[in-house]
This record gives C-alpha cells, structure tokens and sequence, in this order.
C-alpha cells in the first residue's frame, strides 16, 4: 500500500500521511497516542532504558521474549498492545492497514484532487512551515540532546543520564506511573511544548530560557483564528495546565540536579489558577434534551442497529455517570468498569478514575432503557449478572472500543443532532459541533451542584475530583445568576 494515498481529517487542513510505511505508523502513534508497531532487540531495549533492570520493569514481556527470541514486535490489536516473536507477528503493512481500517471516521483514501492539492506529511509527523499548528508529536530524535542548562556534572546530577530524553522518561516514571489520566495529560503537554520549540527553531527543553518560556506562556494565551474564521483564545483552564505541567517537568528535573537553573521558575500561576478556575464548556439544557432525543429515535438508514444501539448507550453512560473518557475503557486484569444490580434493579457503576482511586457511580433510571436494549442487541440478559467480566461497550471486532473509538461514537451523536438542530438556531449547532465527551462531564456537575444543590462532598466522590475546591468551582455563578438570587431574596413589597 501507499500510505500518502490516505488523508487525515482529524487536522486543518486535512493532510496526506507520509510516504512510507515506518514514517507513517509514527505518524499515527502521535495521531492516535498510543504506540502501533516497535521492533525490539536487546540493543534497542538497552538503549531506551538506563539499565536492565529497568527494561525488565517497564517492557516485562518483550523483556521476556527477547531472552528466547532475537527479535519481538509490540504491536496494536482489539485496543490492546500485544507482543509476539518478530516470526509469528503481524507485518507493519498489516497493522498500519488495520488501525486506517479501525479509524475510518478520520482516515480515509484520499480522491484524486485532494491528493494533488494536500501536503504530505513528514516523517518528523510536521508538515511545511508554512501551516500551522503543527501536529503535536515529539520525534525522539529531537528530544535525545541536551541544552546549555543541562549539568553535565555526575556528582550532582543525580539522575545520571546526558539528554533530554531519558530525562524525560525518568520524569514521566517518577510523576505519572501511578495513573494512566496523569501520564497521557503531561505527554500532551510536552508535545504542545515541542511542537512550539520546532516552529520557533528552539530547543531542547534544557535549552529554553526563561525569556523563551514566557513567550511559550504568550503564544498559549494569544488569540488565533479557527477554521471557521472567527477569532478565539485557549480557555484559562487550558493554558493553566499546559504552564502547571511545563512547571513540574523544570522543577523536577532542577530539584534531581539534571538542570542547573529553573527557568520555569513561577511561570504558572498554580494554586492560585486552580482556585480561580471556572468551567466555561457547557451545553445548553436545551441542546442536550435535543441530543437525547436524537439517540432515543430510529437509527439513520446508513448505520446497522447494533452499532446505532452501541452509539446510544455509550451516550447514556456519558450523558448520566459523568465519567471522564478513558473511565470506560475496559481493563481486563481488573474487570473494570463493571455494573452491579441491586434486587431493586438499581444500577451502580464501578470505574477508576485518577489516582487510580475506585469510584462507585448509582446510574440514574433514565440511563438504563439504552444500556439494556444494546445489551439484548449483542445477545446478553438485560441487567448483568454478579459474575459477569465482559467489557460494557464491545468493538465490531474485538472485545472493547479504546478511547478513540469511544470518543468518535460520542461525537458522532453530537455531529447527527448538530444536522437536525432548526436552522434559526445556529448558536446551538455551533454548541454541539464543538463539543466533546467532556462536556457531558461539566454538565453533569453543574446538574448536580447548581441545578439540584447535591452537597459538594457527594458531588466530589461522584465526579472523583481529589478535591472538593475544584468541584466547588461549578457552583461559581455569573452575574445574572447572582442577580436572580438576590432578587428572589428580597421581593419587591406591594
């Protein structure tokens, strides 16, 4: 296959992937977030860990095979990694052909114009410097040097590797391997950060001054046009995480000796941004009484009823558990998330969220006529049984959806009922084109704490935040609610 035959819509402007096959599975790996196809030997193995022990903890079955084996492939099959002899592995072609397949929402064959007039991307996963933004991946190559700040010194550099890479390998064990939601919110950072440092010729990290970084904390907070047209900035809460991880990378590797001076020193406000931030991304009551209304309707003629049924139960678990994206992902070693029915019939939801902390959601009644009828549809009992250790949402081929595949059904919900939204309310279409499954997440708090005055611990230990201060920043309210409450406080007198 030719690679450069397949376009990206899930970027502006849509983009061909690159040339080759090895160019194009790193592509995707920075698309998609996750790795798709590694070659490992005990050469490679050696050289992406510092030592062997840590090879064994953090690769422990290609650890495994390379002591039988000259080669194994780590490969993405059914939403999982799996590792296999290099012999009886499937071929990059294979895998990259399958994942096109998997993703056909936002990767599809490219027609004979688009072909001529989109840009191939590069290996490096940039397209020319001409457009912008660039796509968020970090070439490794890019990151395997160190900057003018970097101690050279191994007396007091107590992490003892020379680049930017192992540093931030150590860094990223060190902070995030206790939660798979940390780990995947700190990479998309620091490839936000590199992505920038390219555009700007810049770095590595350990390069950056603190005049450099400021004007990092500018471009983040600079207006810019979307494709539409219109002019608009990153929200607060948005640019307040980029500096907080930005901050705790420097930190961290001044505090370990690697860096010999912290140039990120006070470049994100944080505590004080936490305790100021607003969730701003909401819909509507009324667009989403729309939505619902659009998934308890008929399945559109172009989309088989098992999978119109699957898209309408994952929008109810969405819509009425609050749950973060990656909260649904099926985990097999923990059987999680799973559903116990009480003999009432009442459901609870059992997920893991952040800080890999247990959480037990009660699902409303509304929730369940979806889940149950997606359930008859894929041949299980309508409510699940005690020992039941099967995914909540199966994948057309495998046994669970991956956040991807998760995210893009919601999505699709949202993109039906923006169709179906009266023309004489654009505001509301343009509300539902740019929302996401989080969304769905703000507006479960806010149901919760504004609209049903639920206490804010109950509301905390439903939604998982690890403090109530940020469950308390839904019950902030705008100068027209502050208006009403007073009003209702003192009635006029007649």
């Amino acid at each position: 296959m030719n690679p450069s035959d397949w376009l990206d819509t899930g970027c502006r402007p849509p983009q061909r992937l690159p040339d080759s096959v090895d160019a194009a599975l790193e592509y995707l790996t920075h698309a998609l977030g996750h790795p798709l196809y590694t070659r490992w030997t005990l050469t490679a193995l050696k050289r992406g860990c510092p030592s062997l022990a840590d090879a064994k903890r953090e690769h422990p079955a290609v650890f495994a095979l390379l002591l039988e084996h000259d080669a194994a492939i780590e490969y993405w099959e059914r939403g999982r990694l799996r590792v296999a002899p290099e012999a009886s592995a499937p071929s990059d072609v294979t895998v990259l052909e399958r994942t096109l397949r998997q993703h056909r929402r936002r990767f599809r064959p490219a027609t004979p114009d688009e072909a001529q007039n989109s840009t191939p991307v590069t290996r490096a996963g940039a397209v020319s410097q001409d457009l912008a933004p660039l796509p968020a991946g970090v070439e490794p190559a890019w990151l395997a040097r160190a900057g003018r700040f970097a101690n050279p010194v191994p007396l007091t550099n107590t992490l003892g590797v020379a680049d930017d890479g192992q540093a931030v390998k150590l860094f990223l064990r060190e902070r995030a391997s206790h939660s798979p939601h940390t780990r995947r919110a700190y990479v998309t950072e620091l490839r936000r950060l590199a992505a920038w440092c390219r555009h700007e010729r810049l770095g590595p990290f350990s390069d950056l001054t603190r005049q450099e970084l400021i004007a990092y904390r500018d471009a983040l907070q600079a207006p810019r046009p979307d494709p539409a047209g219109n002019v608009t900035r990153s929200a607060p809460a948005t640019v307040s995480r980029a500096l907080a991880a930005v901050s705790s990378l420097f930190a961290w590797w001044h505090r370990t000796g690697y860096l010999t001076v912290n140039p990120a020193e006070g470049l994100a406000a944080g505590r004080r941004a936490r305790m100021t931030w607003t969730p701003v991304r909401f819909l509507p009551d009324a667009a989403l009484t729309h939505c619902d209304a659009v998934a308890a309707g008929d399945a559109p003629p172009d989309i088989p009823p098992v999978l119109w049924l699957r898209r309408c139960a994952i929008w109810a678990l969405y819509r009425f558990a609050g749950v973060r994206l990656a909260e649904l992902v099926w985990d097999e070693e923990r059987a999680l998330p799973h559903v116990e029915v009480d003999e009432a019939g009442q459901w609870t939801l059992h997920v893991l969220g952040k800080g890999q902390r247990l959480r037990a959601i009660p699902l409303p009644t509304a929730c369940l006529p979806a889940l149950r009828t997606y359930r008859r549809a894929v041949g299980l009992p309508p409510d699940p049984p005690a020992d039941e250790r099967l995914p909540l949402i199966h994948s057309e081929r495998g046994r669970a959806l991956g956040p991807s595949g998760l995210y893009d059904e919601v999505r699709a919900l949202f993109a039906l009922s923006a169709t179906r939204v009266p023309v004489e309310d654009p505001a509301m279409r343009a509300g539902l084109e740019a929302a996401s499954t989080h969304w769905l997440r703000h507006g479960y708090a806010r149901t919760l704490v504004v609209d049903h005055g639920v206490p804010l611990p109950v509301a905390q230990a439903l939604l998982g935040h690890a403090s109530v201060q940020t469950t308390a920043a839904y019950a902030r309210t705008g100068q027209a609610e502050a208006r009403a409450f007073v009003e209702g406080s003192f009635p006029t007198r007649s």
